[in-house]
C-alpha cells in the first residue's frame, strides 16, 4: 500500500456491555461456545439452571463482539449473529459493542484472524498456555488496530467475503467429488460381487480358521516385547509399523501376526473395518481386533475386497437396534456368507478393484494437496488485506 493505515487503540472502538441474568433452576438456558482461530460460534445443548450450576449468566445480543477470556489468545473471537440473539454465555464470554461510527465490526473480526492481530491479543493474555493464559480486559487499550476510513473498511470486508465464498465453493465441489468417487467405488464393488452361474456361496467358517480375539495388555513406547497393533494404528488402509507401540507378551506365539492375516475392528467408530497384513515385524494384535486366517478355496485378496463391499456391510448391520450401525464379533464373522467365484474370476475381480482403488488413492492424494493449498489461501488473503494490498 502507498500509505500505511493509521492505528487506533482497541479501547476506543469497544465498549463493554454485559447483561447479567440471575439463573433460575427450572428455566432452560441455551449457551454459546466459540471455536478458536476465528472459526465462529457454536450452540451448546439447552440446560436447566440447575444443570448450568452458575449463579449468573450473560445475555447475548446480535452484534455483540466477544473476546473469549480463556482462549482469546488462540483466536476465540466472534460476533453474535441473529441466530445467537437471546442465548447466553458464562462470565468467560464478555460482550462488547463496536463503535460503528468509526469501525465496521466484521473488519475488526477479520483483523484478529490475522497472525498480527492474534499476537496482539497474546500480549494482553498473560500467563502460560492453556486456561492459565487469561485475557486482561483492563489491557485492551494496549491493542492497536489499523483503521482506514469506513468506506475502505467496507470494501475490504466485501472483498474478503467474496474470496472466502469462492474458497467455500471450491471446498464444497471437492467434497462432492470425493463423495461421488466413494459412491462409484461402492457400486463397482457391489457389481463385481453379485453371484453368477458357477459361483458358490459359503460361510466364512467353512473356509477360515475360527476367528480369534487379540491380546489384552497396555501399550508402551518402550521396546519391551513385540509390536502391539491396535485399531488406531490402522489408518486409511495402512499401518506405519515404526509408530506402532510395543507390549509385554511373555508367550506371543498365539497372537503373532503373519502375512495374509485379516484383522477386523470389533468395536468403536471403525467397527467392521478390515485390514490385510502384508510384511510386518514381530507383532501381536490387541483385544479390540479379531483375526481371521483363510484355509483354502478363496484368495485372501479376493476376500479382503469382499469385506469392503455393500453385501458385507449389509450383513453386519445391527438391525436389532434399528440403527443399521455395524456390529461384529467372532460368532457373527464366522456366519457371514461370501459369494465365491472361480479362481480365475477371483483374480480378475481383484485386479479390476485394485486398479480402481489406485485411481481413488491418486485422487485422494491430489485432494489432500489442494486442501492444504486452500487452507493457506484465506490466511494469505487476510494478510494482504491488512497490508492494504487487496
Amino acid at each position: 500500500m502507498s500509505k500505511p493505515w493509521p492505528t487506533v487503540s482497541l479501547g476506543e472502538l469497544l465498549r463493554l456491555e454485559r447483561r447479567r441474568v440471575t439463573v433460575e433452576p427450572e428455566k432452560l438456558y441455551q449457551e454459546i461456545g466459540i471455536y478458536c482461530f476465528g472459526r465462529g460460534i457454536f450452540h451448546k445443548a439447552p440446560r436447566t439452571g440447575f444443570e448450568v450450576g452458575d449463579k449468573d449468566l450473560f445475555l447475548m445480543k446480535q452484534g455483540d463482539f466477544i473476546l473469549q477470556v480463556t482462549f482469546a489468545w488462540e483466536g476465540a473471537i466472534a460476533i453474535v449473529s441473529a441466530a445467537e440473539d437471546g442465548m447466553y454465555g458464562s462470565t468467560r464470554y464478555p460482550t462488547f459493542r463496536v463503535d460503528e461510527s468509526r469501525c465496521v465490526p466484521q473488519f475488526l473480526l477479520n483483523y484478529f484472524k490475522t497472525e498480527q492481530g492474534r499476537q496482539q491479543l497474546v500480549k494482553i493474555c498473560p500467563g502460560s498456555a492453556g486456561r492459565n493464559r487469561v485475557l486482561s480486559i483492563k489491557r485492551i487499550p494496549e491493542v492497536l488496530v489499523p483503521l482506514p476510513p469506513l468506506t475502505e473498511q467496507r470494501r475490504v470486508v466485501a472483498r474478503i467475503e467474496e474470496l472466502a465464498a469462492e474458497i467455500h465453493e471450491v471446498r464444497t465441489l471437492r467434497q462432492q467429488a470425493a463423495e461421488e468417487v466413494e459412491a462409484l467405488t461402492f457400486s463397482a464393488s457391489a457389481k463385481w460381487f453379485e453371484p453368477k452361474p458357477g459361483w458358490q456361496v459359503k460361510q466364512v467358517g467353512d473356509f477360515c480358521e475360527s476367528p480369534q480375539y487379540g491380546y489384552t495388555e497396555s501399550a508402551t513406547q518402550e521396546p519391551v516385547g513385540p509390536r502391539f497393533l491396535r485399531i488406531t494404528d490402522i489408518q486409511d488402509g495402512r499401518v506405519n509399523w515404526e509408530s506402532v507401540p510395543y507390549c509385554r507378551c511373555p508367550d506371543p506365539s498365539k497372537y503373532l501376526l503373519k502375512p495374509n492375516d485379516l484383522v477386523f475392528a470389533r468395536t468403536g467408530a471403525t467397527t467392521g473395518k478390515s485390514f490385510v497384513i502384508r510384511d510386518c515385524p514381530e507383532a501381536v494384535f490387541a483385544s479390540y481386533l479379531i483375526r481371521l486366517r483363510v484355509r483354502d478355496t478363496i484368495s485372501v485378496d479376493y476376500l479382503y475386497r469382499y469385506f469392503q463391499s455393500p453385501s458385507y456391510w449389509e450383513q453386519i448391520a445391527d438391525e436389532k437396534k434399528g440403527t443399521g450401525q455395524p456390529n461384529l464379533n467372532g460368532s457373527k464373522l464366522e456366519k457371514l456368507k461370501v459369494p465365491i467365484a472361480p479362481s480365475a474370476e477371483q483374480r480378475r475381480i481383484v485386479s479390476e478393484l485394485d486398479a480402481l482403488q489406485a485411481e481413488v488413492d491418486a485422487l485422494r492424494h491430489l485432494q489432500a494437496e489442494t486442501a492444504a493449498e486452500l487452507d493457506a489461501l484465506l490466511p494469505a488473503i487476510l494478510d494482504r488485506a491488512f497490508k492494504g494490498e487487496l
